[in-house]
């Protein structure tokens, strides 16, 4: 069996106070994605890792963004947009970047965000597989949706946030495919997992009918999914194995009752390969029993394969 998570952390400093390193040990996973480390590589917490061999793209825009691989052997191959990446074994506390490879030709509209610690990509050593980590911009309103910012919402920008997420998607979906290609030539499957910042469906988000005019839930986001989605091609595993079901959310407000009152969104994905998504055997998210004991505003994705 192989165990597989991805997880929004929101700050490995502040996670590591609400028990990540003991949530990391007791799942007992085989791959663990994160996104949202938030953390310059010298201030990475000691042995917050436990026994996993890290691979972190940490970006150059401080305190933002992040994203990470974990595994129980060191990788094969590690690939990022930036210049290079932290290779780190259990218990290992260097600080020096190892160059990391290409991901091929980056897509132009993705050029923009090569050095903001966006995606990671690494080939297991003890297993045909490529798994990559991802934190999609969070995105905005496009102009003629854009309130005029005095009722406490995001000041207009012109619909700037919107254009650069979409910008981002159409290079990532062709980025996707030439991923899953060269992974299908070298005789690996693909799985790219994270933080997509959009909820695919009704389904997806408990309060759909207040947000069709909020980011997130715009119908060429959920169109771009659309897109990249297919029997043939990339499979949302949890949606697989919960078909016809509300949620699981994966995402919940820090404000008001919107964890209390399970008001969620699942916007946290594993996007499989067709041969892998059919080994799912159980998965979901890994929802805190209380508001007090949740450890980010995302909940870990969790999925067992029988591979």
């Amino acid at each position: 069996m192989l165990r597989v998570a991805t997880f929004n952390i929101n700050g490995i400093r502040a996670t590591q106070k609400r028990g990540f390193a003991d949530w990391l040990q007791a799942r007992d996973c085989d791959i663990v994605a994160l996104q949202e480390v938030r953390c310059p590589v010298a201030m990475l917490p000691e042995g917050i890792f436990g026994g996993y061999h890290v691979a972190y793209d940490a970006g150059q825009i401080a305190g933002r963004n992040g994203v990470a691989v974990l595994t129980r052997e060191a990788p094969d191959a590690i690939r990022s947009w930036g210049a290079g990446a932290l290779v780190r074994a259990p218990r290992d506390n260097h600080l020096e970047l190892q160059e990391s490879g290409e991901t091929g030709p980056l897509a132009r509209e993705l050029k923009a965000f090569s050095t903001e610690g966006r995606y990671l990509e690494v080939d297991l050593a003890d297993r045909p597989l490529t798994v990559a980590s991802l934190y999609l911009p969070k995105g905005g309103l496009p102009a003629e949706l854009q309130a005029d910012g005095k009722n406490g919402r995001d000041k207009p920008d012109g619909g700037a946030k919107y254009q650069r997420k979409m910008n981002f998607l159409k290079g990532f979906a062709r980025h996707l495919t030439t991923a899953r290609r060269t992974a299908a030539r070298q005789g690996r499957e693909f799985i790219v997992m994270g933080d997509f910042n959009i909820a695919h469906s009704e389904l997806d988000i408990k309060n759909w009918r207040g947000n069709q005019k909020s980011e997130g839930f715009l119908p060429e986001e959920r169109a771009w999914l659309d897109q990249v989605l297919s029997p043939r091609t990339l499979v949302d595993v949890v949606r697989q194995l919960h078909p016809g079901q509300d949620g699981p959310y994966s995402w919940w407000s820090w404000m008001g009752q919107a964890f209390v009152n399970d008001a969620g969104w699942r916007i946290d994905y594993q996007l499989a390969t067709p041969a892998l998504a059919k080994l799912a055997i159980t998965g979901g998210t890994d929802r805190a029993e209380s508001y007090e004991a949740r450890m980010s505003d995302h909940a870990p994705v969790v999925v067992d394969y029988d591979f």
